[in-house]
């Protein structure tokens, strides 16, 4: 074994700390540069298509290795300056050295290679829905708290660890939000509350949670501790309020649990509202620290009229939405429907789902709280024949028996909206074979800056004559 551990060595074309000439000619899914060494695949972090580098090699395996940006020989045009000062160490900002156009052009081609390699659907992706604000377009901020140097500093993990790349004042975030983080750290060391440390399992302050609501303006801002009270909160509310009138919800959510989920699942108020109020394609929502909502909601009321238009609503149909979280995507197209029926398996966000259709007057949607899979096989056992079936998966897309259930209702479209290109393509393609055809895929760039694409995917029942 060691004799053949040895010849393999000896043919590699690289070894680690050589420094190689390279030409950056593509990205991966990762958002790292791709070149090659004597057909030696090396992939190199922050670089941009046309980079030519110098690149130092830091790790080798067997098919391909990594590298680091020794030197630049010359810059690709797609290159801009980076404007963040912790950028590479935050890691959240994958793409800030690219300029956006080609940033947009990277996540269309993305979506097309996911159909082509995993989904085996050739296709072209025309259309890809850009972000009208690349920056400050997150409406939620969750900020993990740490002590340096014998002070409170809030940001973001680096990569790959529990590290604390302090960063208050994040460029994708609401800017509305920095001044509340400074108010809460300079409390947090003025009352001397200790930040929570992991390892020990001791402290009390865990995260900063902050919410804004673009339609209305309102803020919300969310103390995590391991405890259900925090002392003095009443003068940090104060203050609060005093920095940003619009703050009209201070809240402590408590988990003491041995985790890295964020949120426990009990929230008292500090002061003001339990809730914020929102407005999206129509529909008021509530928002509390546990509900699900898009982080960037003014460009996902785009992706939702998209979603729409693949839909065909005449006014006529039967319309099931699944994974349909808080009822949103359902609720404001229940207008030009004939009946909508929403499924979600977290029980608070079918009760934030049924509220918002009473709030909003809508008559003719109704919620099952129930896993999609189970809630299909039944609708389907029921006899219920959908004309249209909406589906907004998590990452992991549509269990199998979830896509079998739909084909059984046979409705005439299926709506797929996905946050990742990969999951969307495998689950087209399963339902290709069960007689669905991949009318149209378009892209929509929701995070601007980062690696992560949406598309949405109308698929129409095929004919006989079509097979």
């Amino acid at each position: 074994m060691q004799a053949g551990l040895f010849v393999w060595r000896s043919f590699m074309p690289i070894q680690k700390n050589q420094i190689h000439r390279l030409e950056i000619t593509d990205l991966n899914s990762d958002g790292n540069g791709v070149g090659k060494i004597d057909g030696f695949v090396v992939f190199v972090p922050m670089t941009a298509v046309g980079d030519l580098i110098e690149a130092k090699i830091v790790k080798v395996l067997k098919q391909y290795a990594f590298g680091i940006v020794e030197r630049i020989l010359s810059l690709s045009p797609d290159r801009i300056d980076n404007d963040c000062p912790v950028y590479r160490q935050c890691g959240g900002c994958s793409l800030r050295h690219i300029r956006y156009e080609a940033e947009l052009d990277i996540k269309r081609r993305q979506v097309e290679a996911c159909f082509r390699r995993i989904g085996g659907i050739d296709l072209t992706v025309e259309r890809i829905l850009s972000n009208p604000h690349t920056e400050g377009y997150r409406n939620k901020a969750q900020f993990p708290v740490a002590l340096r140097d014998g002070k409170a500093v809030a940001g973001f993990y680096a990569k790959r660890s529990h590290r604390v790349v302090p960063c208050g004042d994040c460029r994708l975030q609401s800017p509305a939000f920095a001044p509340l983080v400074r108010v809460i750290l300079d409390f947090i060391d003025e009352y001397h509350l200790p930040p929570y440390d992991e390892t020990n399992h001791t402290g009390l302050i865990r995260n900063l949670y902050l919410r804004e609501a673009p339609a209305t303006g309102e803020i919300m801002v969310c103390l995590v501790a391991t405890k259900k009270h925090i002392p003095s909160a009443d003068e940090l509310a104060r203050r609060l309020v005093a920095c940003n009138p619009k703050v009209k919800s201070v809240l402590v959510n408590r988990n003491s649990q041995k985790t890295n989920v964020i949120l426990g699942d009990r929230c008292s108020v500090v002061w003001g509202k339990p809730v914020i109020h929102d407005v999206l394609r129509g529909v008021d929502v509530e928002l509390s620290p546990l509900s699900f909502y898009q982080v960037n909601s003014l460009q996902a009321e785009r992706l939702y009229d998209l979603a729409e238009e693949y839909a065909h609503l005449t006014g006529e149909e039967t319309l099931v939405d699944l994974y349909c979280g808080a009822g949103t995507i359902g609720l404001s197209m229940a207008g030009k429907a004939k009946r909508v029926i929403g499924v979600e398996i977290i029980p608070v966000a079918v009760e934030d789902a049924r509220r918002s259709a009473q709030r909003n007057g809508v008559r003719n949607a109704e919620f099952l709280c129930a896993d999609a899979k189970e809630a299909a096989r039944s609708l389907a056992q029921q006899g219920l024949r959908p004309d249209v079936v909406i589906v907004d998966p998590p990452r992991k897309g549509c269990d199998a028996s979830v896509l079998q259930s739909i084909c059984e209702m046979a409705p005439q479209r299926i709506v797929m909206i996905s946050c990742n290109p990969a999951t969307a393509a495998r689950d087209c393609g399963l339902l290709q074979q069960q007689g669905y055809r991949v009318e149209e895929v378009a892209a929509a760039d929701l995070f601007s800056r980062t690696l992560h694409v949406e598309c949405v995917i109308s698929l129409v029942k095929e004919t006989i004559s079509e097979r």
